[in-house]
């Protein structure tokens, strides 16, 4: 058979990968001397990387991280308190495949959200489902579903979603509706899945976000009894970068 009507048969069933990497093959006076069994091999690692990309991509953008971040790019050497042994097991994402929480704290300009943005990009590597939101964000899109009667809908894709990410919550605390909305998130995700929370305001205060004695004791009991933690400290890394910024034509943005 012809190569090029194999080639479009591939195409026709599916395997755009697989059909170019054969047309590159036939191309090959080198492929010549691979037998059957790595021909096949060859082909079939080209289509299942190539399906597997895309199943990333569509991860990433289905998630909408904030920054392009990623954990082998993270900065260890800034005095910020960040445990390199903790950070690489976080990075291997058994805490989300235990349904466990992470909750990143620190003042503002240490990173949280750099980190939380690399962990979520892993966890799409791993194979995860990741959602990425803002707490204000978050929290003016459950209003609208509320008020466009969608919210029930809006609940459901967030239980699904394997990894939520909170970025930069507080420091106002949350009115009686956001209230009940973080608690059917926290209640839904119960053993289900995983929440990343950032927020500058200390764990212990916490409760005073929440502003509701039962409702932040349900949150917290669900939330914090399962969560690692990663506490921040030191100088904002903003005013390291913009005195370290490469000159003009240089680029490239600095990790966190």
């Amino acid at each position: 058979m012809l190569t090029h009507p194999l080639a479009e048969r591939l195409r026709n069933l599916g395997m755009a990968a697989m059909a170019d990497a054969f047309v590159e093959m036939q191309n090959n006076s080198a492929a010549a001397d691979l037998t059957r069994e790595d021909w096949l091999g060859l082909l079939l690692d080209r289509e299942v990387t190539a399906r597997d990309n895309k199943r990333l991509g569509r991860r990433l953008s289905h998630a909408r991280l904030r920054q392009n971040a990623v954990v082998e790019d993270t900065d260890f050497r800034a005095p910020r308190g960040l445990d390199r042994a903790l950070f690489h097991k976080l990075a291997g994402c058994d805490w989300i495949r235990h349904s466990q929480h992470l909750l990143i704290g620190g003042p503002t300009g240490t990173g949280k959200s750099w980190l939380a943005c690399a962990l979520g990009h892993k966890a799409c590597r791993e194979g995860f489902s990741v959602l990425y939101r803002r707490a204000p964000r978050l929290f003016a899109e459950l209003a609208t579903a509320r008020g466009e009667g969608r919210l029930p809908r809006m609940l459901a894709t967030l239980e699904r979603t394997r990894l939520l990410i909170i970025d930069d919550w507080g420091p106002e605390p949350l009115t009686a509706e956001q209230r009940r909305d973080m608690l059917e998130i926290v209640e839904d995700r119960y053993e289900k899945g995983s929440l990343l929370i950032t927020s500058q305001i200390p764990v212990k205060r916490w409760h005073e976000l929440i502003a509701d004695p039962t409702i932040g004791d349900a949150i917290l009991d669900r939330v914090v009894h399962r969560a690692h933690r990663i506490e921040l400290t030191g100088p904002s890394l903003r005013k390291r970068h913009t005195v370290d910024a490469p000159a003009k034509g240089d680029g490239g943005a600095a990790a966190a």
